[in-house]
């Protein structure tokens, strides 16, 4: 494809697709487009994914897809609403190198669009014949072209990279995989026979409301120690979740910061304080959610 032909095919699709409405492909990009972290260069690495990033983007996509790129164009900035200053919208063709995760059914080849930052002389990355993964999903009715999760949904491709999505592509995918939290339900506190003996347990609201519970114990002479059950179970020997796995980052990262008042089922201020101090304990556990990208999902 060549510079005024390919100018002509997005202007006439253009103009096709709206006649429906906004754009499909470009609905997608838009709708995830708000208050974006700047990219530091046009060619971003995997280093700059923390593995909430890579989870984030693996955990919404149908489709994740180590690609070849083709062709490319520009498309003009006033056909490209919610842009970014800084940045371009390129429509992208690319070919099928390996399907990482999605459909043994999907294409060979595809096109979809993207924002990526310009470089430094204001010029659109070129980006023909690199290798990169994207996360995406299909557009209904549309064959052949893809919608990326979010406007930059798109990484080169890498070994490394490919190593740290391996485990993230399988665990998002298991039958057995953590539900989504969305919050704290319940929370009872409760004390132990010996003095300075508890235990408080906080039960938490799911995407699809599958059980989940948290378990804090304090027994005298000894650290506080916690857990979570992913069953209808409460384990007072469950164990707290390692960092960088799905079950971290379902907390870590989706937890609030506090617990409403509602959620208390007990009027004792002692056992909400003590409640609330070991909400605390366990938020300190599981440490931060670091983010680089704004490829969290949105609220409702």
């Amino acid at each position: 494809m060549k510079g005024k032909k390919m100018f002509l095919t997005i202007r006439s699709g253009w103009r096709a697709m709206t006649l429906l409405g906004m754009p499909v492909m470009l609905t997608g990009c838009v709708s995830a487009l708000q208050a974006q972290s700047p990219l530091p260069s046009a060619t971003q690495t995997d280093s700059q994914a923390t593995y909430a990033d890579l989870v984030d983007l693996a955990d919404r996509a149908k489709l994740v897809i180590k690609a070849r790129i083709t062709d490319q164009a520009t498309v003009e900035p006033e056909r490209a609403p919610g842009l970014k200053s800084g940045y371009v919208r390129l429509y992208v063709e690319a070919e099928t190198e390996a399907l990482l995760a999605g459909p043994s059914a999907q294409g060979a080849s595809f096109v979809y669009l993207v924002d990526l930052p310009v470089d430094k002389n204001g010029k659109a990355p070129k980006l023909k014949k690199q290798s990169v993964i994207i996360f995406a999903n299909s557009v209904p009715g549309r064959p052949g072209q893809l919608r990326l999760v979010a406007p930059d949904a798109q990484l080169p491709a890498t070994p490394v990279l490919e190593d740290r999505l391996r485990p993230i592509l399988t665990a998002v995918s298991s039958p057995d995989a953590p539900p989504e939290v969305t919050g704290v339900r319940e929370v009872i506190s409760i004390d132990g026979n010996l003095a300075g003996e508890s235990e408080t347990q906080f039960f938490l609201d799911t995407k699809n409301d599958e059980p989940v519970s948290l378990t804090l114990v304090r027994r005298p002479g000894q650290q506080p120690r916690w857990g979570v059950s992913w069953s209808e179970i409460v384990d007072q020997a469950a164990d707290a979740p390692q960092p960088d796995t799905l079950e971290w980052y379902r907390l870590a990262c989706f937890l609030p910061r506090s617990i409403s008042n509602s959620a208390f089922l007990q009027t004792s201020g002692a056992a909400r304080y003590r409640a609330e101090a070991d909400y605390k304990l366990i938020l300190q556990g599981l440490g931060d959610c670091e983010r680089q990208h704004d490829w969290a999902p949105k609220p409702g």
